[in-house]
């Protein structure tokens, strides 16, 4: 499904996706509204959404179907090259964040990777969140590793807490640390850095 409120764009992108093999447009939107009606009566695998829209933002569509429709995965395309976009997106659920420079067949390939399970970022974009260091994480406790890993699978402090069995304020404590020695401010930020090296092929462990 492609969600974007210019129709050219959505025409170009639905050109590109339906000559691509195994893959269909199931629907077409250009409002929240719209696509908040239409996904549940095309159940899309993966819909693709941009940022700005006429009534809400792509974050707002993102958080609507984690709820009432698990199953579809989000992708961004949008022409926002910002950091707080990107982490915000991450954190709300998206699957990849793509900017609208990217070349058409690209735009497939990503589709396809993400129906199959994958989290996937850009190139430019997997380079900027890899920031100076080579690994930010080296002096990260084991403790303050499973939290970063449970921060980019989208747990909250609490679900975090019962997972590792400690409680709430410990998760804090370790996320105040973990930020701290990554030269991070915002949970969100965390979220944003483990996709990105996750997508390039990255684990703590």
């Amino acid at each position: 499904m492609i969600v974007d409120d210019h129709e050219i764009v959505r025409r170009g992108i639905a050109e590109i996706v339906d000559r691509a093999d195994g893959l269909t447009v199931v629907a077409e939107a250009g409002s929240v509204a719209e696509t908040l009606r239409r996904a549940p009566l095309v159940r899309p695998e993966v819909v693709l959404i941009d940022l700005q829209l006429p009534d809400g933002t792509g974050i707002d569509i993102i958080q609507a179907l984690r709820e009432s429709l698990p199953q579809a995965r989000p992708v961004v395309l949008t022409s926002f090259d910002d950091d707080d976009a990107l982490a915000a997106a991450l954190q709300a659920g998206a699957k990849a964040y793509l900017l609208k420079t990217v070349r058409g067949a690209e735009i497939a390939d990503v589709i396809k990777a993400v129906a199959a399970g994958r989290t996937l970022l850009d190139d430019r974009t997997v380079m900027r969140r890899r920031a100076d260091h080579e690994d930010p994480t080296a002096d990260l406790t084991p403790s303050e590793r499973k939290v970063l890993e449970l921060i980019g699978d989208g747990m909250s402090n609490r679900e975090i807490g019962e997972r590792l069995g400690v409680a709430e304020k410990t998760v804090k404590n370790h996320i105040t640390s973990l930020l701290s020695k990554m030269g991070l401010q915002r949970r969100t930020q965390v979220a944003a850095w483990v996709a990105g090296q996750r997508a390039s092929g990255w684990r703590t462990s």
